[in-house]
């Protein structure tokens, strides 16, 4: 019986922290079917009827599209492009260590958590230097640079955990450092990349600083559209929550179909 009452009281538990934790979407989704006089209204409206009215604004005044079409851009890219040097780098650290490849990842690691103020005027005046400024290359390379120590990290806990064995044979039959790494490792491997990969691309899809900081009309993604709703009028409550709904729903439905990939590449090394 006292196990039984614990499993109904862990259920609840589970079931109440979903709820809070998707209270927010839900509140943000029922802002969004409003007109701008309800979502403003004293006490809220909990009752009413939905209109579409904030979409059409969204789509046809601020061309929601070109915003999307530069977050798709920026997040698919850079992710790439990180892909493309964090692979073969976290091949080396993985199978052929050195003395400082711990430290050196760790002094990766850390840089990812430092505050993006404290970077931000050195990149912003290199990047006016340049003529990167509100340029999808410039935003592309900055989200890369941002993912690249976690990308780094991710596929070298993954590579670590690559049977030696499997290795060993094929250095026995002949192979070299290329064809162990092209058709050993990259085969093995393919979990932990699609993984990482999915990870940073949600990253960069979700990323606002630096996409308000270094972007502007041109280049701006979808948080610097977001952003763009609060004025020196105040904010449009319904066309904020219609902009971001729109913003976080491509997201959300890669990580609903995603789910296991997202977990697995946020968990890698957990245990270790």
């Amino acid at each position: 019986m006292h196990t039984k009452f614990t499993l109904y009281g862990r259920t609840f538990a589970a079931w109440l922290f979903a709820l809070l934790l998707f209270f927010p979407i839900l509140w943000l989704g029922m802002m969004a079917f409003k007109t701008e006089g309800q979502a403003i209204s004293t006490p809220p409206l909990f009752f009413f009827t939905p209109t579409l009215e904030s979409f059409h604004e969204v789509l046809a005044r601020d061309n929601y599209f070109a915003y999307a079409w530069n977050s798709l851009f920026t997040s698919v890219l850079s992710t790439a492009i990180g892909l493309l040097i964090a692979i073969p780098a976290a091949y080396s650290m993985a199978f052929f260590p050195t003395r400082g490849t711990i430290g050196l990842l760790k002094f990766m690691l850390s840089s990812r958590y430092m505050p993006g103020v404290g970077a931000l005027m050195p990149i912003y005046i290199c990047y006016q230097y340049f003529g990167m400024l509100d340029t999808r290359i410039g935003l592309t390379i900055m989200f890369m640079l941002m993912n690249l120590p976690i990308m780094i990290w991710l596929l070298y806990t993954s590579m670590k955990e690559l049977p030696r064995e499997i290795l060993e044979a094929s250095r026995m039959d002949g192979a070299t450092v290329w064809d162990e790494f092209r058709h050993v490792v990259l085969p093995l491997s393919v979990g932990g990349i699609a993984s990482t990969a999915l990870v940073c691309m949600v990253w960069s899809w979700n990323e606002s600083f630096w996409s308000l900081n270094l972007g502007a009309s041109n280049a701006g993604t979808l948080a610097w559209l977001i952003a763009s709703y609060s004025s020196p009028e105040g904010l449009f409550w319904a066309k904020l929550s219609a902009a971001s709904l729109m913003a976080i729903a491509p997201i959300m439905a890669l990580g609903w179909f995603c789910q296991k990939q997202l977990v697995q590449g946020m968990t890698f090394g957990a245990v270790k």
